[in-house]
């Protein structure tokens, strides 16, 4: 990759307000309420991005379709970046912020007794931001002769037990 294409994917990623490492996508005016989306935000936040790909593709909420379609174009473009593993890429931060009403205003309904009833059609504006984890430590390996004899010398508490 040379200089000046690092740089405009740097521009890119200013611009779009996603941080360094960042990759954001997002779907505005999805024709749905904020309120109801956010359960399925709450759902995949924090999640390693095949985890919530997967929990997302079983869902029974409408709001897992819109959010599957996000989270597919966010992964599109972290893969777009060379340096990025996409297999250790979680779900940094979802969100479902209200958008504007459909029609820009409150249409009335006949309500009772005279009366008129709103009508709120709402929507929303989803968004996804991925990050890279960091490299995972080597683990340690275990003495396990250790743990077996402190197990074996402590003495068994029980009704036939001497004092």
């Amino acid at each position: 990759m040379s200089a000046e294409t690092a740089v405009a994917e740097q521009a890119a990623q200013q611009a779009d307000g996603a941080a360094p490492g960042e990759y954001r996508a997002m779907h505005r005016y999805a024709r749905m309420p904020a309120r109801k989306a956010r359960l399925v935000a709450d759902l995949i936040r924090g999640m390693p991005v095949n985890k919530a790909l997967e929990q997302l593709s079983f869902s029974p909420k409408r709001a897992a379709v819109f959010y599957l379609k996000v989270l597919k174009s966010a992964v599109a473009n972290a893969g777009a970046d060379e340096n990025v593993n996409v297999n250790r890429l979680y779900v940094a931060d979802s969100r479902a912020d209200d958008g504007p009403l459909v029609q820009g205003r409150i249409r009335f309904r006949p309500g009772p007794q005279g009366r008129a009833m709103p009508i709120r059609k709402r929507t929303c504006h989803i968004t996804i931001a991925l990050k890279e984890a960091a490299e995972p430590e080597p683990r340690k390996k275990r003495a396990a002769g250790k743990a077996r004899a402190k197990k074996a010398k402590q003495p068994k508490a029980g009704k036939g037990a001497k004092a």
